[in-house]
């Protein structure tokens, strides 16, 4: 509450006012004010985040059933393999020859040995790129962003592709990189290289699908190749599909997964990509529903 004195001057009633020199009574008013605003509280400070920009999502897409005609092989995807096939069979041909011949095999066997390591080093950066950025709209690789999506989501439509349906994109990749290599050089050594490192390549995503598959009904040779370290197992792979869904990303034998996951290789990537180019990975938000894994009924199952 406050109050404010005023002074008033009021004339006398008991004389003649004049226009100068009335006597005056002098009265005293109170006046009160009651301040019923209250006084003002000071607003939260938010800080907002920075726009950034977003990387586009695949549609969503309706479950895959077990008879889904996506999931089979058309002839267009087995000869795509067979062509695939035939141009690693040459350049392998080609290594062996050229080995028996000038009767040195430890060169090309060296070099198909760094061809087997480098396939997985490739397929782990592969998967690290198509997993993280990019969408269905992306040229060139928008087809194989979305698969990978769904892989997420359904991981074991994996195993229920057929074999040509599974390879054919790889194939055709290989096709057209190795047909021209068996056509220009003779070198056992390249060959050596080629032949395997292009050979795991293609044929990566049949082992990722093994990687996926239960024990009891994966041939014994898969078991014991997986058991062994040679092909990605499937209790590191399964890793890759749980929370935060940014390691073990390689799927010809897994063994760089270690390395790159402890040294926090595609972590820095990542970071040198923000930084540089803005992107943000998907990898850095949290799961969205096309990365929540679905698990497949048991009815469907037992269809199958």
């Amino acid at each position: 509450m406050s109050i404010f004195t005023q002074t008033k001057l009021l004339p006398s009633p008991k004389h003649h006012v004049l226009p100068s020199h009335s006597p005056v009574l002098r009265t005293t008013v109170h006046c009160s004010i009651t301040t019923t605003k209250p006084m003002p509280v000071p607003e939260k400070l938010v800080i907002e985040q920075p726009r950034l920009p977003q990387l586009e999502s695949s549609p969503d897409k309706a479950r895959p059933m077990l008879n889904d005609p996506s999931l089979l092989s058309t002839w267009s995807h087995r000869a795509w393999v067979a062509s695939g096939c035939t141009t690693v069979l040459i350049s392998l041909a080609k290594s062996i020859a050229g080995a028996a011949n000038s009767h040195i095999w430890a060169e090309p066997i060296l070099a198909g040995l760094v061809g087997y390591v480098l396939a997985d080093l490739g397929s782990g950066v592969y998967h690290w790129g198509i997993d993280n950025y990019g969408g269905a709209s992306t040229p060139i690789f928008g087809a194989q962003i979305e698969a990978f999506q769904g892989h997420h989501k359904w991981p074991w439509t994996i195993t229920k592709r057929q074999f040509a349906n599974n390879l054919h994109a790889l194939a055709r990749v290989v096709t057209f990189t190795v047909l021209p290599l068996d056509l220009s050089f003779d070198d056992p050594f390249l060959h050596g290289f080629v032949a395997v490192c292009s050979g795991c390549i293609m044929f990566s995503q049949q082992f990722h699908a093994w990687a996926h598959g239960t024990k009891s009904r994966l041939p014994p040779l898969v078991v014991a190749l997986q058991d062994s370290g040679i092909l990605i197992s499937r209790s590191q792979h399964s890793a890759h599909h749980r929370q935060p869904y940014n390691n073990n990303y390689c799927i010809v034998s897994g063994v760089w997964n270690e390395f790159l996951d402890k040294q926090k290789v595609f972590e820095a990537l990542e970071m040198i990509l923000f930084f540089k180019q803005g992107l943000r990975p998907r990898s850095w938000s949290e799961p969205s529903s096309e990365w929540t894994e679905e698990a497949e009924a048991i009815s469907q199952l037992a269809d199958n």
